[in-house]
């Protein structure tokens, strides 16, 4: 806090009237008396001596009042405090079993088949063939990458690797094919990190829809928003679209 302090300012007394008031002072004071002489001496005019008469002091020059300077000023009232800086924002979570709706988009897709040993791999494979497809025609994604898992059992899954984009290639591989990908209700999910540490996250997903009441469609999406052919693979972030029947 910042503290004012005043200070207080004496009246001075000019030195002028100092000089006048002691000139009078020194007038006041009587003549000696002259020596007595041996011969008499005629007698003392009634009439005294002007310089014997007492001129009066002149009259003592008031002090000045206090000057503007000194005048009792109020203190200034505190400044109020400044506003604390705002805080930065907080990194929310990530959203974990959120309601959206899925906006079908034109896809192209490849269909395949792999087991969980090399899921990653063969969906890598998957990306390539369809970015390599893409690059060769210089058609530009118009959306995230994406698998679709179509059934899944213990050993493996089927799965459509899909490319959102604007244009429909040309002369595509008898694999491969022009689509919409899925549209309507569903959960929005978060995964951060390796595809294979993704056991994890489907757990908790199956608990929160346990935890709900709520029944799954048997097919679920992941949307890849860090290239997964570009992106270490501890480092993915994928989101986990789970449609409700």
């Amino acid at each position: 806090m910042i503290r004012f302090r005043r200070l207080a300012l004496a009246a001075l007394i000019p030195a002028a009237a100092l000089s006048l008031g002691l000139s009078g002072a020194l007038a006041q004071t009587p003549s000696p008396a002259p020596a007595a002489s041996a011969s008499p001496s005629p007698a003392p005019s009634a009439v005294p001596s002007p310089a014997a008469s007492a001129s009066p002091a002149p009259a003592a020059t008031p002090s000045p009042g206090p000057s503007p300077a000194a005048s009792a000023s109020p203190t200034p009232a505190a400044s109020p405090p400044a506003a604390a800086a705002a805080p930065a924002p907080v990194q929310t979570a990530d959203p974990f079993g959120l309601e959206t709706t899925l906006e079908a988009k034109k896809v192209v897709m490849v269909k395949g088949t792999a087991n969980w040993d090399s899921a990653f791999d063969t969906l890598v494979d998957a990306f390539k063939a369809l970015n390599a497809l893409l690059d060769k025609q210089g058609i530009k994604h118009a959306g995230n990458s994406m698998i679709v898992y179509t059934s899944t059992d213990d050993t493996g899954f089927t799965f459509l690797a899909e490319i959102p984009v604007d244009q429909d290639p040309q002369k595509l591989p008898k694999d491969m094919s022009i689509g919409k990908s899925p549209e309507g209700k569903a959960l929005k999910f978060v995964h951060r990190g390796s595809y294979d540490n993704m056991d994890n996250t489907y757990e908790a997903i199956t608990n929160h829809l346990d935890d709900k009441k709520l029944e799954a469609k048997d097919t679920f999406i992941e949307e890849y928003l860090t290239d997964p052919l570009k992106t270490a693979e501890d480092k993915l972030v994928i989101n986990v679209f789970v449609p409700l029947k």
